[in-house]
């Protein structure tokens, strides 16, 4: 069969970013070819590899390689560049997709067209399984509040009310309208307060944010994660203070990273 002309008007693509060869990752293309609102999918990574080439060839995926050396925000950019389509997730190897989450992409953007950026919660997996809600996941939640008034929700104010104490968007649940959204997408000084830095300059263009509540993606914590790493070398309390001098007075800065370390020990757990 012929799916030539029925996916040129498919406007949402899924660009896994693939970094070495992660266990995670046929996992998460399953849970992408499983979804029950079609959507393009590309493969993309800066570190080629046989493993790279089967999951590929396995799953009919086209396989993009970048020449250099791997950087998170390079990989991202030219994850986008690859992309045919307007809207674009930027799916994680390591996490899955709920089977509705690109229905909740399409309903999103047939209801606020001007949607800049769209988000959802999320389910923590750990050890393979799924985690109850702890503490940071329900101040996310409220952090997040301001997304709730859609109608409200394409002004800067409103959108950076959500960012004003922390990211609490997930990062892999996150689709972009890349018409809406400067080119590259992303330009950032920071490696692990990359996303929050990003949310927050896109929060001063024109655009909607959309948080649908309900958990489309499962996030997989790990000891191999990006994220665990630049706790462990300290990145994430240098990069955050640094985000929060942005946003707030240093007395305010000293008091927020003091709650801030504390929920570093609790990830840590």
């Amino acid at each position: 069969m012929d799916h030539t002309d029925h996916n040129d008007k498919i406007d949402h693509t899924f660009a896994v970013c693939a970094y070495k060869d992660s266990p995670y990752l046929e996992e998460c293309i399953r849970s992408l070819k499983r979804q029950s609102e079609p959507s393009k999918i590309i493969l993309c990574t800066s570190t080629p590899s046989a493993f790279l080439k089967e999951m590929a060839e396995k799953y009919d995926l086209p396989l993009f390689v970048r020449e250099g050396e791997s950087d998170i925000q390079e990989d991202w950019n030219f994850a986008c560049a690859n992309a045919s389509t307007r809207l674009v997730t930027i799916a994680h190897q390591d996490d899955v997709y709920h089977r509705d989450y690109a229905k909740a992409v399409k309903a999103c953007w047939e209801k606020y067209p001007d949607t800049s950026v769209f988000t959802t919660d999320c389910v923590i997996i750990r050890n393979g399984k799924a985690q109850r809600p702890g503490l940071i996941h329900f101040v996310k939640k409220i952090l997040r509040l301001p997304l709730r008034l859609r109608p409200l929700a394409d002004r800067t104010r409103v959108k950076r009310m959500a960012l004003m104490f922390g990211n609490p968007i997930i990062c892999p649940s996150c689709t972009y309208n890349l018409e809406l959204l400067q080119r590259p997408l992303f330009d950032s000084a920071y490696k692990f307060a990359l996303d929050w830095d990003m949310m927050w300059k896109f929060a001063g263009q024109s655009g909607r944010f959309v948080c649908e509540e309900h958990p489309l993606i499962g996030y997989r914590i790990h000891d191999g994660a990006t994220t665990k790493a630049c706790i462990e070398n300290h990145r994430r309390s240098e990069e955050e203070t640094a985000m929060y001098r942005k946003i707030w007075p240093e007395a305010v800065v000293r008091f927020l990273m003091f709650f801030y370390r504390g929920a570093y020990s609790a990830y840590e757990k």
